[in-house]
């Protein structure tokens, strides 16, 4: 018989493309995933993977298993996401997924008041600028920056974050044209807010570039140069101050998501209004 656990770390190996990518998802070190996926060689007498210095790539027979697993693994979900709206326990696990900023800034803060009141559902909350797979169970509930496509999804607009550039006070009552820029790094140019934070640079500089929010806001904060934030968190800060602009800053529209038929369970049910009514309130569709 083959070992599914075999399976399913071969699977994981194929999606992510190696061995790294697949022990960080798995959580265990890339050995550990070597081994699993020789087993599964070994038992069904198949080379499915090339082993190369710095990368792995599949064999032919390897992609024709890697499709069977993979429509396995995701059958392995769907049960489970089937088993938990048909479950009657009591306690509950609801694991959700958000941009960092959100995680961090609106979320967590809540948490306690949630567990307060819901002491039966245990929140794992993911802040992460990767948008969750809830296809592979990495998340059941996420906020999402993009709206999502897929037909399958139940999708709930549920605020808009509002951007604003923020300096200190001190960098504030500086001369205009010699103000100094704080941005993302070139990977994410494509941003609304870095699009827009460029159309009115006006010549001006930037002088340094951080791919999270939280690097940007303590550079400001520092007094390094001026920054395009959430005002979710540039206006609680009590260190900045918005600068004026002339053309008006970017909104992005905030999703919630989750697969329709776990709406029916009533933990999820619960944790989305929890999420709806706390971005709503901080990030206002207006």
């Amino acid at each position: 018989m083959i070992d599914w656990q075999d399976l399913h770390y071969f699977a994981v190996l194929a999606r992510t493309g190696s061995l790294s990518a697949a022990a960080r998802e798995l959580g265990v070190d890339h050995a550990t995933v070597g081994r699993r996926v020789a087993a599964l060689e070994n038992m069904l007498d198949l080379r499915l993977i090339h082993r190369l210095p710095r990368s792995t790539s599949l064999t032919n027979d390897g992609l024709a298993i890697s499709a069977l697993a993979q429509g396995m693994e995701q059958s392995v979900h769907d049960i489970d996401r089937v088993a938990r709206r048909l479950s009657k326990s009591t306690v509950a696990t609801v694991r959700i997924s958000a941009p960092p900023a959100v995680a961090v800034k609106l979320i967590a803060p809540h948490v306690a008041a949630f567990h307060d009141a819901n002491p039966e559902i245990m929140l794992v909350l993911s802040g992460t600028a990767q948008n969750a797979a809830l296809d592979r169970g990495e998340a059941d509930i996420a906020i999402r920056m993009a709206k999502p496509e897929a037909a399958e999804l139940l999708i709930r607009r549920i605020g808009a974050m509002h951007f604003g550039l923020y300096a200190t006070t001190v960098v504030a009552s500086g001369p205009e044209q010699g103000l100094k820029f704080i941005a993302y790094d070139a990977a994410l140019d494509h941003l609304d807010q870095q699009v827009w934070l460029r159309a009115i640079l006006a010549g001006r500089s930037i002088v340094f570039q951080a791919s999270d929010l939280f690097g940007q806001l303590e550079a400001a904060r520092a007094g390094l140069g001026a920054a395009v934030l959430p005002r979710f968190m540039g206006d609680s800060d009590p260190m900045l101050v918005e600068l004026k602009t002339s053309v008006p800053p970017p909104v992005r529209d905030l999703w919630l998501t989750t697969y329709s038929d776990l709406r029916k369970v009533p933990a999820i049910r619960l944790v989305m209004t929890f999420l709806a009514d706390i971005i709503g309130k901080a990030c206002p569709m207006r």
